[in-house]
């Protein structure tokens, strides 16, 4: 197993002794966002050339979230602005949804091109260049109405055109852009989730030095029908990972592992049992619980001293599995995980296997406590999540140590003597800051 260092532990410990706090008035929440000096520039122009009968549309997720996008799209050395709106005034056979695109000249902008787009919302917008082509790219993700029907499209924009080549344009379950071959270029990647006459699939898209789109495809583990959770980190020695947290039947979720190895799009699981290795309750997504840079996958195991208890009673651990450098599934971490707190707690590595964890109903806590044949033994350590002022002070007057605070939670500890009893399970405080974690 795998020690964690004291310089990340200082840093993790001063983190959690620290709390942010936000506030905002219902006014300020409901009222439309002000625009700045240059997009109300931007906006008169817009009105301008299309009239006043619009409404602006917003990216619902990633970088731009704006209705107003300004960069340089075409690599000419200055600004456009990328607008997206909706014509109150359309045809009926017209979709209302536009993409407006104006440029500055003279200090003053104007509206230089205007097409429909496709689909009722913007749902994400990437502007880059995809692999060795110098050519910038504007992909644009939209939605029908009900946001499950997804569609991308690459576009180019030069001379004043935008053009969106015949070659792609494709329905998606998410979409991003990455230098996933860790080469200092960037590669599209789509996903789409299995349908009744497909299997669920992982696209990469990269573009050469003559515009030609050079695609590696891959079939996913399993018929994924929804995408739970994706993220990024290492895998083996080097290589970049993506994590794909999918649904696996009603309330489950698994994962599959995915990397770019000497030009090919590679997977860790390589059968479906492999991949069913990693099943467990939907929430339980993927996360680098110890900041190295790869993300553990989480496991649940039913916790000693409850394995003959019902169902409903048992209590459960979580072990955290990373891949290792002959990208099997290694074991790291024994934790309790608590999903509706948002806290995990990593077992220190002298409480393997002599360590379990205990709920105390009467006074809401967590209790970790140690235990042989018949059954639990002496506290080792408490935590309590409390949910306003008044309780967490109380139990700070009661020798409990705050440990990290999110609004109005704070996360506290208890830890009896650390030197009781001569098991030498006893942990100090910075023991137990050191095996807090928080997931937003």
């Amino acid at each position: 197993m795998k020690k964690i260092s004291l310089l990340s532990a200082a840093a993790l410990t001063a983190s959690m002794l620290s709390s942010c706090t936000f506030g905002a008035s219902i006014d300020t929440l409901m009222a439309p966002p002000k625009l700045s000096v240059e997009q109300e520039q931007i906006y008169s122009a817009l009105t301008t050339a299309h009239g006043t009968a619009i409404s602006l549309k917003y990216p619902k997720t990633g970088k731009y979230l704006s209705a107003f996008i300004v960069e340089d799209i075409d690599g000419d050395g200055g600004n456009e602005a990328l607008v997206f709106y909706e014509r109150k005034d359309h045809a009926a056979d017209e979709n209302p949804l536009r993409i407006n695109i104006l440029d500055k000249k003279d200090d003053k902008w104007s509206s230089v091109w205007d097409d429909a787009a496709d689909g009722s919302e913007i749902e994400k917008v990437m502007i880059s260049k995809l692999g060795s082509n110098d050519r910038i790219n504007l992909i644009i993700g939209t939605s029908m109405i009900n946001r499950s029907e997804k569609n991308v499209s690459i576009y180019n924009y030069a001379d004043g055109r935008l053009t969106k080549p015949p070659t792609f344009s494709a329905s998606y379950s998410f979409i991003d852009v990455k230098d996933l071959d860790m080469d200092n270029e960037y590669e599209f990647l789509r996903l789409t989730k299995a349908s009744s006459d497909a299997p669920a699939l992982a696209e990469v898209y990269k573009l050469d030095k003559n515009g030609k789109y050079l695609k590696k495809k891959l079939e996913l583990s399993e018929k994924f029908s929804e995408f739970d959770n994706i993220s990024y980190g290492k895998v083996g020695d080097s290589e970049m990972g993506i994590y794909i947290d999918a649904l696996s039947g009603t309330g489950y979720v698994q994962t599959d592992v995915l990397y770019m190895k000497d030009g090919a799009l590679k997977k860790v699981f390589e059968t479906s049992e492999e991949s069913e290795e990693t099943i467990r309750p939907a929430g339980f997504s993927c996360f680098d619980v110890d900041g190295d840079g790869t993300l553990e996958i989480p496991g649940q195991v039913i916790a000693p001293c409850y394995e003959t208890s019902a169902e409903g009673e048992q209590l459960k651990l979580t072990e955290w599995k990373h891949i290792n450098s002959n990208y099997m599934l290694e074991k790291q971490y024994t934790s309790y995980y608590s999903l509706n707190d948002g806290y995990i707690f990593i077992f220190p590595e002298k409480w393997e296997n002599k360590v379990t964890v205990k709920r105390d109903v009467v006074n809401d806590e967590m209790v970790f406590c140690t235990y042989n044949e018949n059954g639990t033994g002496r506290e080792l350590l408490r935590i309590f999540c409390a949910e306003d002022q008044p309780s967490r002070e109380d139990r700070i007057s009661g020798g409990y140590m705050l440990m990290h605070s999110k609004g109005e939670l704070s996360y506290l500890a208890y830890i009896p003597s650390p030197d009781t009893g001569n098991d030498g399970l006893g942990i100090t405080p910075a023991e137990a800051a050191i095996g807090f974690r928080f997931r937003d």
